[in-house]
């Protein structure tokens, strides 16, 4: 039997109840067989890309599956798709987002996913709750932590922690 691949997903929000559909996303994945074994405190964020909509709640979590990264893109499409998330334009407001942000150590480079997801690095609502679960683990492309990442990120959007 395959060993299980450790994955890092970063889950947002900004329509609706913000922590319920945060805590729903974790539920469904869970009920595929996705295995949580941590998560990130939730996070009041400042949009990125398009700023006249409301502000993000975000959070990270590490998880385990037997799947290949496609196979979790597809779990994680469909619970987006259960809890009827409507894609309207980048960076557009949603009721969940469910981003693979790591996986294993590895990269991973198809038509449908790019892990490490190619703004990581870049982006302090996701570099902060890593930071928090994850501080020592290294970016397989730019190896450096996720700690030194988030502590000398250029990113100057509000993250606040709520939980």
């Amino acid at each position: 039997m395959p060993k299980a691949a450790r994955y890092f997903l970063g889950l947002g929000s900004n329509l609706g109840d913000r922590r319920k559909n945060l805590t729903r996303a974790v539920a469904l994945l869970e009920k595929a067989g996705i295995r949580v074994r941590r998560a990130s405190s939730i996070y009041r964020t400042e949009p990125k890309g398009f700023a006249g909509q409301p502000w993000f709640y975000n959070q990270v979590l590490e998880a385990e599956s037997d799947l290949p990264a496609a196979g979790l893109l597809d779990v994680a499409q469909s619970v987006e798709k259960a809890m009827r998330r409507k894609r309207t334009f980048r960076n557009g407001p949603r009721r969940i987002d469910i981003d693979i942000l790591l996986v294993s150590g590895q990269a991973v480079r198809t038509r449908r996913l790019t892990v490490p997801h190619p703004r990581l690095h870049l982006r302090n609502f996701v570099l902060v709750p890593l930071r928090e679960i994850a501080p020592r683990v290294v970016h397989p492309a730019l190896g450096r932590t996720m700690r030194t990442l988030a502590d000398e990120s250029r990113d100057r959007s509000i993250v606040e922690k709520l939980d």
